[in-house]
């Protein structure tokens, strides 16, 4: 099949090939591999550090002494340098926080050709807050575009599209970008054109939504409670973690009740049974937990793209059988509960979902509950009562994990 691109696609291509040679060349030429990490901790550097003489006796300590901020320790000093290593890394691993999962561009492994992108955090518009119209008989049904966004080239069906934006790629592409690993590339293959669908990595990283100033607040908290990102979390980490975040915020303890939801939540980001979360999905989690806390229902109702629109247009308008524009808080919530409904790959009752954060039936404990309940479930609910509710679950169903990353409405 063939492939069209532009002469000016085709020039800047044979540039960055030609300057990744070059680049790769003079490094080669010009020092040795082993004084690299030493290099790049002198660039980093407030000042000129002189490079390593490749005439040293223990050229190979030379990273390693330059890591630890000066010449070799002593055996006194010797105790202390792990911790010290430790320390430096978890401050890289927080610079590398910008693009929402801790991985800067620069630090991907280079054995890729293309460079993956740059990230940038959103700004918050004056207007934010503001009502959102939503016309519900007008759907958008946006199409998805022709070319690949990381080659930009049509190679008509070979591209697969993100189920979230209107975004499509190539596979070859997504793993030139070294983006993606093996397992979550095949996921793609498999699921891309089903109606499942699949995330791209704009859309699956839930962080990417937060501002500057909501992204520096969260890593405040994660710096006050000690935890080192890129890490997987066991069930007494989080625990501890919220126990922290309470006492900060509230000056009290974790209630036992509370105690029991923070363990069911564990549970739910946790779908394998693994024993541990992994730190995209708890930053995934604490990412809406942020979103729900500083941003109002019409701005997350901004969030959605025209994909999420049209769905949620699809969902009303089959739970509004009387045509009459509303539905039930009871069916608001059923609708709800409709965008997870990709991670049961196997057929689950809701008898069997995790406490109360998986789908809820009618038979569970959680959903008895008093007459006041009772009454909120029949009041009528208007579209754009429905969508602005509905807003944050739609929102919180786009990451291609099976992990639950929040907890859903009883």
């Amino acid at each position: 099949m063939g492939v069209l691109m532009s002469k000016k696609q085709q020039v800047e291509r044979v540039q960055k090939c030609n300057a990744v040679v070059s680049a790769f060349q003079a490094g080669i030429k010009d020092r040795p591999a082993a004084a690299k990490p030493a290099e790049r901790e002198a660039e980093d550097g407030e000042g000129p550090k002189a490079a390593p003489s490749p005439e040293e006796p223990n050229a190979e300590e030379a990273p390693r002494e330059e890591a630890h901020g000066g010449a070799g320790p002593s055996t006194s000093q010797q105790s202390s340098a792990p911790s010290r290593d430790e320390c430096k890394v978890n401050q890289e691993a927080w610079s590398r926080l910008r693009d929402g999962k801790g991985v800067e561009p620069e630090d991907l492994d280079k054995s890729h050709q293309l460079t993956p992108p740059a990230f940038v955090r959103p700004k918050r518009e004056s207007n934010d807050d503001q009502p959102v119209e939503v016309d519900l008989e007008e759907k958008e049904q946006p199409p998805n575009e022709e070319m690949c966004d990381v080659c930009e080239v049509w190679t008509a069906d070979d591209l697969y599209p993100c189920r979230t934006c209107t975004r499509v790629f190539h596979d070859g592409c997504l793993r030139e970008l070294g983006y993606l690993r093996a397992e979550a590339l095949q996921e793609m293959r498999d699921t891309a054109h089903t109606v499942t669908g699949w995330s791209c990595y704009y859309c699956d990283n839930l962080n990417l939504l937060l501002t500057e100033e909501e992204m520096y607040s969260l890593m405040e908290t994660f710096k006050q409670c000690k935890i080192i990102p890129e890490s997987c979390l066991v069930s007494d980490e989080l625990l501890q973690y919220r126990h922290f975040a309470s006492k900060q915020q509230f000056d009290k303890d974790l209630t036992d009740e509370q105690e029991e939801e923070v363990l069911a939540q564990f549970a739910a980001l946790d779908p394998e049974k693994k024993g541990h979360i992994e730190w995209s999905d708890f930053l995934y989690h604490e990412s809406l937990a942020v979103l729900r806390k500083f941003r109002t229902e019409n701005s997350l109702v901004r969030l959605l793209t025209a994909k999420e629109r049209d769905k949620a247009r699809s969902v009303f308008l089959a739970l509004n059988r009387d045509k009459d524009g509303t539905i039930t808080r009871a069916e608001c919530r059923q609708a709800q509960t409709s965008w997870f409904h990709k991670l049961n790959k196997d057929s689950q009752s809701c008898n069997v979902s995790i406490s109360h954060v998986g789908p809820m039936c009618e038979s569970s404990p959680a959903s008895s509950g008093s007459e006041r309940s009772k009454t909120d479930d029949n009041r009528p609910a208007t579209w754009a009562d429905f969508l602005r509710e509905s807003a944050i679950y739609i929102v919180a169903a786009r990451p291609n994990s099976s992990a639950m990353h929040i907890r859903l409405p009883v």
